[in-house]
């Protein structure tokens, strides 16, 4: 399986950036990964970054979907073992999607009710899914 994080802006802080490298390279042991920094906002841009028309997109959304870790390893899991190809998450900025691509997202998450920079929801993500693979893959990390 394929996981896309496409982002819209650039990570600036090094720090921030340092993390969210370290769970990607982490990532990157149970899954092909590939990260997309998007500037571009109009419709054109998910067409430009040729996401497969079959791919899973989940939109990190305030009002979308809550699970606990367990719950999101399950959910992971199970696309993973239906054969899904590509699992695309749309990461906003600090204006968060367009309209243009919202409408295409097939599912939304919610990763806290609490508000966090969007750059730190980046590496929260990225965190999350390799505690995911680390949950399946019965590996102490999540401990």
């Amino acid at each position: 399986m394929k996981i896309r994080l496409v982002m819209l802006g650039k990570t600036r802080r090094e720090e921030i950036l340092a993390l969210f490298d370290d769970y990607a390279a982490r990532i990157r042991h149970y899954a092909e990964l590939e990260v997309n920094e998007v500037r571009d906002t109009g419709p054109s841009a998910l067409r430009k970054l040729k996401i497969e028309p079959g791919a899973t997109l989940v939109l990190l959304d305030a009002a979308g979907k809550q699970f606990t870790s367990q719950q999101f390893a399950s959910w992971l899991g199970s696309l993973r073992d239906r054969g899904t190809r590509e699992l695309a998450f749309l990461c906003g900025d600090a204006e968060g999607f367009p309209g243009e691509l919202r409408v295409r997202a097939t599912q939304k998450l919610s990763l806290s009710t609490l508000t966090m920079p969007h750059e730190f929801a980046r590496v929260a993500l990225a965190e999350q899914i390799y505690r995911a693979f680390a949950i399946l893959a019965g590996h102490p990390y999540p401990k």
